[in-house]
């Protein structure tokens, strides 16, 4: 028995503990190096070295064997010497394919060669016992078996093989520790898996599979030879050649989505990093989008082979919605599972950002009800980006926001409502537009001619302070403290109002008269940063915000309120102070404290 050429208990126990994090890739890397092996003696036909050889005489197959629980995998590539075994498989790290893929002149042919470190075939451990390499070189007369249990050592011994190629034969490993081996000798799994990981390996992989046929009324069961794999990834496909349906079915099937998608968005880049991508903008979200369990990212694919499910590093949280898969030959880590260039995805994911905002405005100006439906599911997100990132997103997402026009009496963009207005935008936020609609101050500004535009998601009022302003327009919140006229207070005004800021201890920093309040008596704005709404807000927050916003209390000069005030004595004045407070919390949508002591003041007032 020979000794692994490296510290080999410590390198195989590192191959199966530590670089890999998931048993079923196993398989992947397998039908990697299979490919690849493939690939050496395509390549070799392209150079003349062999004759009467097309990319349709290859193929993968695979074998299972329940009983002696074991499982082969077999190429008819390009094989391996005796030398090449000891060299390629007795050095663990050793990658014979990242030599192979230094020829320069690889670039010039249709040539995807997948493996680069030379540890994927030791994945091999992690669910058999024993695994053994039957392999007979291209042109060669004596084929050659590799044998080995791990990290004692193996053995290369001759032995008979009919045509070239290669068989790798697992031993799967007995169900123990709570493992279930076990399922890689299921025909439902290796399907699965090739499905998931292999897919698009460019070279078809066959298996036995169990089909059923009708006999004299029963079901009988036989096998088939198939082909598990699709090969040519739709993404890869000329536009020209793919229908919408085909793309809205595999967007379905791959994405588990009953709706077809709002936008599908094909890119073919060529650059500091060349990529291919399909992405998709769902209809409606799923239903743990906006939960912490939701885990976005797109399928990150290199040479037709999966790395990651769902790399998170290729889209920014805002545009977390977008589904879809990234295929590009991108520097991978050892196992494989992720990436080692951050700087090639960073690349990468400012391509897709720049063409989901452009594809997204695309949809916005030709497609209104379309665009209108997906900001329903998706709006939010949007504006949680200006938010999230403090206004640094702004100039990216604003003109992608809507929000609803009271005067137009429908969604609008910032840009359509300063085309429309003169002067600043204003902004009124409550919970619903209805109420917002009902409030003084719009119905002040409403009957001045100027529009109102309805912030009522909870996120609304924040996003609008980070963006400050659009295009030279400052953003007004109406239920703050703006008035267009200078009000002066006769002595018993300022006398009352004064009584009732005392009385009201604290609850407001001042109490004002308004001419600008149509027929209400009373109602509440605001002074600072801190709006009634932000204050709500942060108040329903986890843990709850002590911060409130500076309230002012406002009351009609031009109602019969004020005069009724002026007549009342001390104690009816103080009691009348709480009772036009909590009227004008429940106009802003605050909650009333102490609802029983003023509905009792209320009673004592009218019975008397």
């Amino acid at each position: 028995m020979k000794k692994f050429k490296t510290e080999s208990q410590r390198v195989l126990d590192l191959m199966i503990n530590s670089i890999y994090t998931n048993k079923e890739i196993f398989l992947r890397e397998i039908l990697s190096n299979a490919s690849d092996a493939i690939d050496k003696l395509y390549y070799k036909s392209l150079q003349g070295g062999i004759s009467g050889l097309s990319r349709n005489d290859f193929y993968i197959n695979i074998d299972i064997d329940k009983d002696a629980r074991v499982l082969k995998i077999s190429d008819n590539g390009i094989g391996m010497t005796e030398e090449e075994l000891d060299k390629n498989l007795g050095t663990i790290a050793k990658s014979g394919s990242l030599d192979f893929k230094a020829d320069e002149k690889l670039k010039e042919e249709d040539i995807n060669i997948i493996g680069q470190f030379g540890v994927g075939f030791y994945s091999a451990f992690m669910v058999a016992e024993k695994v053994e390499v039957i392999t007979k070189a291209y042109g060669e007369d004596t084929a050659y078996k590799w044998s080995s249990k791990g990290a004692e050592g193996y053995e290369i011994s001759p032995c008979e093989k009919d045509g070239f190629g290669t068989e790798i034969v697992l031993y799967i490993k007995n169900d123990e520790g709570g493992e279930n081996y076990s399922t890689y000798l299921e025909e439902y799994t290796i399907k699965n898996l090739v499905k998931k990981y292999s897919d698009y390996i460019r070279y078809p992989i066959k298996m036995d599979v169990t089909e059923y046929k009708e006999v004299d009324g029963k079901q009988q069961s036989y096998f088939e030879n198939k082909t598990l794999n699709s090969m040519t990834p739709i993404w890869k496909k000329s536009k020209s050649e793919v229908k919408k349906e085909e793309y809205d079915e595999f967007y379905m099937a791959e994405f588990f989505d009953s709706n077809a998608p709002v936008k599908t968005i094909s890119m073919s880049v060529e650059g500091a990093v060349d990529f291919k991508a399909l992405l998709y903008v769902p209809k409606t979200p799923p239903y743990n989008y906006y939960s912490k369990n939701y885990e976005k990212g797109l399928k990150l694919y290199t040479n037709g082979v999966m790395i990651m499910d769902k790399c998170s590093d290729l889209l920014p949280d805002y545009f977390s919605f977008v589904k879809g898969v990234v295929d590009s030959e991108i520097t991978l880590n050892i196992s494989r599972e992720a990436v080692q260039q951050t700087r090639q995805i960073k690349a990468i994911a400012q391509s897709i950002e720049k063409k989901i905002k452009s594809e997204l405005l695309d949809l916005l100006k030709n497609d209104r009800a379309l665009y209108e439906e997906f900001f329903k599911s998706f709006g939010l997100q949007l504006k949680f980006g200006i938010y999230q990132s403090f206004g640094m997103n702004k100039d990216l997402l604003q003109d992608l926001l809507l929000f609803y026009s009271i005067k137009q009496d429908k969604l609008i963009t910032l840009k359509e409502y300063v085309e429309n207005e003169n002067g600043d935008i204003y902004y009124v936020s409550g919970k619903s537009v209805s109420g917002i609609k009902a409030l003084p101050q719009t119905e002040k500004l409403i009957s001045d001619g100027k529009d109102v535009l309805c912030l009522v998601d909870d996120v609304d009022e924040f996003a609008i302070k980070f963006i400050s302003e659009y295009d030279g327009k400052k953003f007004i919140n109406a239920t703050q403290e703006v008035s267009s006229e200078d009000v002066e207070l006769s002595g018993d005004e300022k006398t009352v109002f004064d009584k009732i800021k005392t009385a009201l201890d604290g609850k407001v920093i001042k109490v004002v008269g308004a001419k600008d309040m149509a027929n209400h008596p009373v109602c509440l704005a605001t002074e600072g940063e801190v709006s009634l709404e932000m204050e709500k807000v942060l108040k329903s927050q986890a843990g709850g915000s002590e911060i409130k916003a500076q309230k002012v209390l406002k009351i009609n000069l031009l109602h019969p309120v004020l005069e009724k005030l002026k007549s009342l004595s001390e104690q009816e004045l103080d009691d009348m102070a709480k009772i036009l407070y909590a009227l004008a919390s429940q106009i802003a949508g605050l909650e009333v404290e102490n609802p029983t002591f003023i509905a009792e003041k209320i009673i004592s007032l009218l019975c008397k």
